[in-house]
């Protein structure tokens, strides 16, 4: 595995450990129900796709992905058809 892809997969790691105290046992916010923890990670992991703009690229992952052409506001997330 290249360095480029081990920094982008230490990076998303990083990010998750911080968003989500949820899953650490030691603290208070530990999360007992499964639903409400893969809920949590849907909302990080698609706010650090969509929503969240890298500071030095300038844009999120998923327009350098190619999959939109502007960054996502959480109004656009809210409105956004799903099946579930």
């Amino acid at each position: 595995m290249s360095k480029v892809l081990t920094q982008r997969l230490e990076r998303t790691n990083g990010i998750l450990r911080q968003q989500i105290g949820r899953w650490h046992r030691r603290q208070n916010k530990f999360g007992k129900v499964w639903q409400q923890s893969a809920m949590m990670l849907r909302l990080v992991l698609t706010y650090f796709n969509w929503i969240w703009c890298h500071s030095r690229f300038k844009n999120t992952a998923a327009q350098r992905a190619g999959l939109t052409e502007h960054a996502w506001e959480w109004r656009d997330l809210a409105s956004y058809p799903t099946l579930c």
